[in-house]
């Protein structure tokens, strides 16, 4: 009877993985705003992105990229939770196949129990699934990297042109002209200089800025696949438990019946002691009334 009353399926004894659809929330309403103010200061950003589109684009360029592959690492968890909710369900056949958790679903293979798992094969799994985690995410760092050095890159680039055009200028000067003309000459020639600091500002602003979306993604993401790795490892623990129980239950079931045994053994073994002292009494007993009908008996 109290075996029928055990669970028969992980899903019965294990927590579902919860769903990492708030990660998403999250990252809607970040972009959302950051939409909004890049909306309200579009002239100014506008002008910042004209004082060097080419670089400033591929700054962009870049944060759309980096955008993208955030939101997929959060968005990919779906199918390896879905996979794992539905081991020992009847809707186990209609999950698709884990990429993040495929030796897992290797080493499980069709029966869908944990009985196939011990502690070093868990950890192991463990472990794989961590590197691979980690794995996804350093292209998106690298990216928030990227965009930091392209605007440090656009700083120099444009400092570069300001100093150069500082020095051409300072070399076209005429001694001993009109202060009036030498100013007027310094008033044109200084559009160049303020051209460069252009290049060197808005790259520095396009990429800090881009490195800032993107970073705060990539905590969102990982905060989603910490959860995800916790709850996983989470559920294999009582899982495991869940499959050992049964198995610890007769062991210790059957610990008792050979205890049991032993003590029968030892119970049959002091009957027989008894019985070998009560037959050498007896026959000593016999010994003596021989002995003593042989003295009596006449010559």
């Amino acid at each position: 009877m109290s075996a029928m009353l055990q669970p028969t399926s992980l899903e019965a004894v294990t927590r579902p993985l919860s769903s990492p659809r708030i990660y998403l929330v999250r990252m809607a309403v970040f972009l959302v705003l950051v939409g909004f103010v890049a909306f309200i200061l579009y002239r100014q950003l506008y002008g910042a992105f004209l004082g060097n589109p080419g670089l400033n684009g591929l700054i962009l360029g870049v944060l759309l990229v980096g955008i993208i592959l955030a939101i997929r690492q959060v968005v990919r968890l779906f199918r390896e939770i879905r996979w794992v909710n539905s081991l020992g369900a009847e809707s186990r056949s209609l999950a698709r196949a884990p990429v993040l958790l495929a030796p897992m679903a290797t080493t499980l293979g069709a029966s869908g129990t944990r009985s196939a798992l011990t502690v070093a094969t868990t950890r192991t799994l463990l472990d794989s699934v961590s590197a691979r985690l980690d794995e996804n995410r350093e292209l998106v760092r690298y990216l928030a990297g990227l965009l930091v050095f392209l605007g440090l890159l656009g700083t120099f680039w444009g400092l570069i042109d300001t100093v150069n055009s500082v020095g051409r200028i300072i070399g076209s000067l005429r001694a001993g002209s009109d202060a009036a003309v030498l100013f007027d000459e310094l008033k044109t020639n200084l559009a160049a200089p303020l051209a460069g600091m252009g290049v060197s500002f808005s790259a520095s602003l396009f990429g800090l800025a881009g490195s800032l979306v993107l970073g705060f993604l990539d905590l969102q993401a990982g905060q989603a696949q910490n959860r995800f790795y916790t709850e996983l490892e989470d559920w294999l623990v009582a899982s495991g438990a869940a499959e050992e129980a049964p198995e610890n239950r007769e062991l210790a079931a059957l610990a008792a019946g050979i205890e049991s045994l032993v003590e029968h053994m030892r119970a049959e073994q002091q009957l027989l002691r008894d019985w070998v002292e009560a037959q050498a009494s007896r026959e000593r007993d016999m010994r003596l009334m021989l002995d003593r009908a042989t003295r009596q008996r006449p010559a």
